[in-house]
């Protein structure tokens, strides 16, 4: 068991980080009571110096962060906590609290997207199975079966060939954009989560 040097006040930094995509959502403190509490219960629990006291993160909001590891630097003064984070990180409704460049402009997520639309997407996906909606295309696929969806990649791949061949940029990314959606239908339908490629693809480096 790592010995940790809480301060003078008896609080240890912490960083968070989305478990999936290993963005930085916030920092925050702990203390003793605040580490046991999370490491009992998978809730993040941090103490607020501002209010003197222990507080659940997500408690008012429903903002939860699900704790999946927890780290300890190699001086064993700060922790790194990877979590499921729940809708949002920031009490602006950021995903992350670091949404802000230092000369004051703001992070526009839709601009600058970032590799966790994937599972956002991936997550469409598996709720749509999961609780099927009128109407819904992915519904549509998982109705007609592998067959159809195998279908469907094939046409999506064979498009972005002809968008390559055409030489066009915004085609390549529109139809590269399908055959991805593609085949997060096909790998939910098979049973294969984006950590199972990211992993398959870390091997490759």
């Amino acid at each position: 068991m790592i010995e940790l040097k809480y301060d003078e006040k008896g609080l240890v930094p912490v960083i968070v980080q989305d478990y999936r995509t290993n963005q930085v959502l916030m920092q925050a403190y702990m203390n003793e009571e605040a580490l046991n509490q999370t490491q009992k219960t998978g809730k993040a629990t941090y103490f607020s110096r501002s209010r003197n006291k222990i507080w659940v993160k997500g408690e008012e909001s429903g903002h939860y962060q699900y704790v999946k590891e927890i780290l300890a630097d190699c001086d064993g003064d700060c922790l790194l906590l990877k979590v499921e984070q729940v809708v949002a990180a920031c009490h602006t409704n950021n995903y992350s609290c670091f949404y802000r460049s230092l000369d004051g402009g703001e992070f526009d997520e839709k601009s600058n997207p970032n590799p966790s639309i994937l599972y956002e997407v991936y997550d469409v996906i598996c709720d749509r199975l999961a609780n099927p909606k009128e109407g819904s295309y992915t519904n549509y696929l998982f109705e007609k079966g592998i067959d159809k969806i195998c279908k469907k990649v094939g046409e999506e791949a064979a498009e972005v060939i002809i968008g390559a061949k055409n030489n066009s940029k915004d085609e390549v990314r529109y139809e590269v954009a399908d055959l991805i959606f593609h085949l997060l239908v096909l790998m939910k339908e098979v049973g294969v989560r984006p950590e199972d490629v990211f992993g398959e693809l870390q091997k490759r480096r």
